[in-house]
């Protein structure tokens, strides 16, 4: 840590990292997002609790959580220091429930407020049993001297999940962490991976080796110091308590807490001794800090590439839709079973085909004598080329919403957004009616397109002769007049049908604006179509789009880590 600590600066710019952390959404439910959550979580709680508030007031008293295993003696060594009971202490495990914060009476004004631990209630003074691990008991003890402050914290091995968590959330918010632990348990594991962690984090410790027999004081000091060394805390001063009979209080005698009292107290009266400490933990609080913060970036940028994905599987899957209804209206497979059937009622057989010979001359007696006695393609056939459009429109938005689930299952995360929404599964109220509606606008749309091209006289006539839905339905045939997909011997039906129905508009209107007509008649479908299934994504992506996520914030996240680096 430099000396521009506590520069008003600094804390700006802590502050606005502070504010991007917790702008950080991560709602949905892939890999690595518990972890990422609890990242999240912990570094809120150490930029409220210890960072803020130390770099505001680098001259407030020193904070020292007192932590270890269960039954190691904490409560004990914490009411011994202050000179009488302010932290319960038994055989019944866990005996600390919740945080008791002992202070110089003279330093009350630094934790009277929400300035640290600010999501801790405050209990001032008060004896009996402090449960409530929602609040922390402050209490004044003349046995302290202003300047330090010392805190009994629940047991970082707790059977209770709940003590555990805060256990290490008032670690985190400590300037000096003392470690309590018993000759029969210093080696545990449990101890030992917090004291890595405070290793790793350049934190302030202090060691307290508790219950040692007389005997084995050498033996268990010479091995403790070993594994400090080990784990990188060789500088952490030890301090060893033997057995010994407690005072009707339950306090250990004056002489055995002497040197940790008088260590807290050189601290407590020398600012600069004490600076150097509040700067290592500090200092090492922050640079611990980046990586977690890069890897909460990285997490949200997880999170809005995934909605990304899943917003590209949707658009994809209906620009699919759109795409496989055109190669369907123009692959000939429209020209099959019923469809096939009327118009085959109209034309009869191949003599009809024959009888209509497309010459500019004589075309209009021609086509009149071939359409003597036959009646005009009628109601039947138009209402059968209407159900197999919106058969084939319908078909493709199933297809697309299964490809959405199937896809979206596979996807970290899709499969819970499924679960919480099942209307994805399911078209819509009405949609069947709004395929119906498309397709008769289509039929309208086609209608029109005949009227205005049959405008002037002579194609006017040729028009009312035939009928205009007559010519309207034939159209239809047109723009479905490739025979692709069909097979067996519907093939050279429908392509004669195909060829006789591009025979009749040409008679009627011409050979370019036959293909004019067919070409805007099938694109005015395709265009209806896509919007119609526009309607449907836009429907759901509102569901992406109800996810709380800010696809910029991993960048400013990063930023504003970039600003408190150049900062520090």
């Amino acid at each position: 840590m430099t000396e521009s600590a506590g520069d008003p600066q600094l804390l700006r710019a802590m502050r606005t990292l502070r504010a991007e952390i917790g702008a950080v959404t991560l709602p949905l439910q892939i890999d690595g997002v518990a972890l990422a959550r609890q990242h999240q979580g912990r570094l809120i709680a150490q930029l409220d609790d210890y960072i803020l508030p130390r770099l505001a007031d680098l001259d407030a008293p020193l904070l020292a959580v007192v932590g270890g295993s269960t039954g190691a003696g904490k409560s004990t060594l914490v009411n011994s220091l202050a000179e009488r009971v302010v932290s319960r202490s038994g055989i019944l495990r866990p005996t600390t429930r919740a945080p008791v914060l002992v202070h110089h009476r003279d330093d009350a004004h630094w934790f009277t407020t929400a300035r640290i631990l600010p999501n801790l209630a405050r209990v001032v003074g008060g004896e009996g049993i402090h449960d409530d691990p929602s609040s922390v008991r402050l209490m004044t003890s003349q046995g302290l001297p202003a300047g330090v402050a010392i805190l009994d914290a629940p047991d970082i091995d707790s059977v209770v999940a709940a003590n555990r968590d805060l256990a290490r959330q008032l670690l985190q918010a400590a300037d000096l962490w003392i470690f309590v632990t018993s000759a029969a348990r210093y080696a545990d594991a449990v101890p030992w991976a917090v004291l890595r962690e405070a290793a790793s984090r350049g934190t302030s410790v202090a060691i307290v080796l508790d219950r040692v027999p007389p005997d084995a004081i050498d033996i268990i000091g010479d091995h403790l110091a070993e594994m400090l060394v080990a784990e990188g805390l060789r500088h952490a001063p030890v301090f060893t308590l033997p057995e010994c009979v407690l005072d009707e209080a339950g306090l250990l005698p004056p002489e055995e807490v002497a040197p940790l009292r008088e260590w807290l107290t050189r601290l407590a009266e020398d600012a600069r001794a004490r600076g150097v400490v509040v700067r290592r933990t500090l200092s090492g609080a922050l640079q611990a800090m980046d990586e977690s913060v890069l890897e909460l970036a990285e997490a949200s940028s997880a999170q809005a590439q995934t909605v990304e994905q899943l917003r590209a599987i949707v658009t994809l899957a209906y620009a699919q839709a759109t795409d496989e209804v055109a190669a369907g209206v123009t692959d000939g497979s429209l020209l099959r079973g019923e469809v096939l059937a009327r118009w085959q009622e109209y034309v009869g057989t191949g003599e009809f085909l024959k009888s209509v010979e497309v010459k500019v001359g004589r075309l209009r007696d021609r086509l009149s004598s071939a359409l003597q006695g036959k009646p005009a393609p009628g109601q039947d056939l138009g209402e059968a080329l209407q159900s197999g459009v919106a058969s084939l429109i319908q078909a493709h938005a199933e297809a697309a919403r299964l490809t959405i689930v199937r896809r979206w299952s596979a996807v970290p995360g899709g499969a819970e957004l499924l679960a919480a929404h099942p209307e994805v599964l399911t078209p819509p109220e009405g949609f069947g009616d709004d395929v119906n509606r498309l397709v008769r606008d289509w039929q309208g749309g086609i209608l029109d397109l005949v009227r205005h091209e049959g405008k002037d006289r002579r194609t006017t006539a040729r028009v009312m002769a035939f009928g205009v839905n007559a010519v309207g339905v034939v159209l239809m045939l047109v723009v479905f007049s490739h025979t692709m997909g069909i097979s067996g011997g519907e093939v050279g039906i429908a392509g004669g049908s195909a060829a006789l129905a591009q025979r009749l508009l040409e008679a009627i209107f011409g050979d370019q604006a036959v293909r004019t007509l067919a070409e805007r008649s099938r694109r005015m479908l395709i265009d209806q179509t896509r919007d119609l299934y526009q309607e449907e994504r836009s429907r759901v992506l509102e569901l992406l789009a109800g996810i709380e996520l800010d696809s910029d914030a991993p960048h400013r996240l990063r930023d504003a880590a970039a600003l408190v680096r150049s900062g520090r």
